[in-house]
C-alpha cells in the first residue's frame, strides 16, 4: 500500500504547511494511540538512519511501544500541534520510545528549534537526559548536526552539563562539534568556563583538538589553540596519534602549518608502537607541502626509519612514485639513499625498480653509484 507508507512518512510535512480544524481534529486522533499505530511502524522503517528500527519482527507485537504522539510531533517538528498535543493529555516527557530516544533528543538530532523551545519550558523536561542507545544527550546530537539555536537553548540552562561523554564512542559535545565544523558551537562550548577541552573521552581518547585537526577544521582548531590550558600535543589513546600526526595523515596543510607554530609540539613525533613519524606518515602518501614543511625545521630527522618494517622516508616514497618527495629528500645531505630496510633489506632504489616508478629509478641512479651485480639484482 504505497499511499500509506508516503501518508505514513509524510503528513507532517504538509502538516507544516497548513492545517484546517478538521485535519488537526483527525491528526489529535491519530496521535493519541500513535505507538500503536502502522503509521508509526512505516515511520521508522522508512527513517532507519535515524531510528536503526530495522525489522518489525523483532518488535513488540502491536506496533512500536513508546513511539508516541508526543515523540513523533518533535520527531517531524509540527509547531502546529505540539501545543495542543502537550494539552491532550499527560504525557511521559522524559520517556524514552522502543529507539532510545526522548521526545527532546528527537527534536534536537533533527533540529526542530520550536519543539526544544516548547519542551525547556517544561520543568519536568530533563534537558541532559541522554538517549539509551548511544548515551549522547541533546546538546550532543546538537553539536553534530550544526544545530547552532538549539545548542544556544541548551547551554543557556544551568543543569546541562559540556562536558558529559557519550557511553558508545565516548565522546563530549565539543568533541562533536569540532569533528563537524560547528564553529559557533564551539565558540559557544568554550566560553563556558566548565567546559574542558582537553576531555579526551573514554573510547577512543581523541580530544577535540585531534577531531578538528583531522578533518582539517582550521578555524577550529585556532580556536582550541587560544585556550591557555589546551595541549597541542596530546596523543590519543587508542591510536597513539597527536594532532600533528592525525593532520598529517589526512594532508591538512594549514593545519599543520598551525600546530607546527605551537610551543610544545614535537615534529619529530614517532608513534609508540611501530615508530612511524610525521614525516614518514606524509612521504607515504605524497603530500609535498607537509613534507616541505617539515624538512625545513631543524627538530625533524629526515632519515629517521620506523620500528617495525625499519624503512625510511624514502623508502616509503620511492615505493609509491611520490617524485617531487623524493627529490625533496634527496637534496638533504642527511639522506641516505642507498639505506637498506631492516626487515627485507630492500632499498630506495630495489622498491622503486620492483614497482616501475622509471622517473624515481632515473632520479636515485643520479645520486647513487650503483655496481653491476647490484643493478642486476634488483632489476627484473
Amino acid at each position: 500500500m504505497p499511499f500509506l507508507e508516503y501518508a505514513s512518512v509524510y503528513w507532517g510535512e504538509h502538516a507544516k504547511r497548513g492545517m484546517t480544524e478538521n485535519g488537526k481534529a483527525l491528526a489529535l486522533r491519530l496521535l493519541d494511540r500513535f505507538d500503536k499505530h502502522i503509521s508509526a511502524q512505516l515511520l521508522l522503517l522508512c527513517n532507519r538512519r535515524y531510528t536503526g528500527w530495522s525489522s518489525l519482527l523483532s518488535q513488540v507485537a502491536g506496533g512500536p511501544i513508546g513511539f508516541t504522539g508526543l515523540h513523533e510531533v518533535a520527531f517531524l517538528g509540527i509547531e502546529e500541534m505540539i501545543a495542543s498535543v502537550m494539552e491532550m493529555r499527560k504525557w511521559g516527557v522524559n520517556a524514552a520510545d522502543c529507539t532510545g530516544n526522548t521526545p527532546l533528543t528527537w527534536a534536537a538530532r533533527r533540529g526542530q528549534e520550536e519543539i526544544v523551545n516548547v519542551l525547556l519550558e517544561r520543568k519536568e523536561v530533563n534537558p541532559d537526559r541522554a538517549d539509551s542507545k548511544y548515551g549522547r544527550t541533546p546538546l550532543s546530537w546538537a553539536a553534530e548536526y550544526r544545530c547552532e539555536q538549539i545548542a544556544m537553548m541548551l547551554l543557556a540552562r544551568d543543569d546541562v552539563n559540556p562536558n558529559q561523554t557519550d557511553t558508545e564512542y565516548g565522546r563530549t559535545p565539543l568533541s562533536w562539534a569540532a569533528g563537524s565544523e560547528s564553529e559557533r558551537i564551539v565558540m559557544m562550548l568554550l566560553a563556558r568556563e566548565d567546559a574542558d577541552p582537553n576531555n579526551a573521552g573514554s573510547e577512543y581518547g581523541r580530544t577535540p583538538l585531534s577531531w578538528a585537526a583531522e578533518y582539517g577544521h582550521e578555524r577550529i582548531v585556532t580556536m582550541l589553540l587560544d585556550r591557555e590550558n589546551v595541549n597541542p600535543d596530546q596523543a590519543d589513546i587508542e591510536y597513539g596519534r597527536t594532532p600533528l600526526m592525525w593532520a598529517s595523515m589526512a594532508g591538512r596543510e594549514g593545519v599543520v602549518r598551525i600546530l607546527l607554530e605551537q610551543v610544545g609540539v614535537n615534529p619529530d613525533y614517532a608513534h609508540p608502537t611501530c615508530g612511524v613519524t610525521l614525516l614518514l606518515l606524509a612521504a607515504v602518501s605524497g603530500y609535498g607541502g607537509i613534507v616541505k614543511m617539515l624538512l625545513e625545521r631543524e627538530d625533524v630527522n629526515p632519515d629517521r626509519a620506523d620500528t617495525e618494517y625499519g624503512q625510511t622516508p624514502l623508502s616509503r616514497a620511492a615505493a609509491w612514485g611520490h617524485e617531487g618527495v623524493v627529490k625533496m629528500l634527496l637534496e638533504r645531505e642527511d639522506v641516505n639513499p642507498s639505506r637498506a630496510d631492516s626487515k627485507d633489506g630492500r632499498t630506495p632504489l630495489s622498491w622503486a625498480v620492483r614497482n616501475g616508478h622509471e622517473g624515481v629509478v632515473k632520479m636515485l641512479l643520479e645520486r647513487i653509484d650503483v655496481g653491476h651485480d647490484e643493478l642486476a639484482r634488483i632489476l627484473p
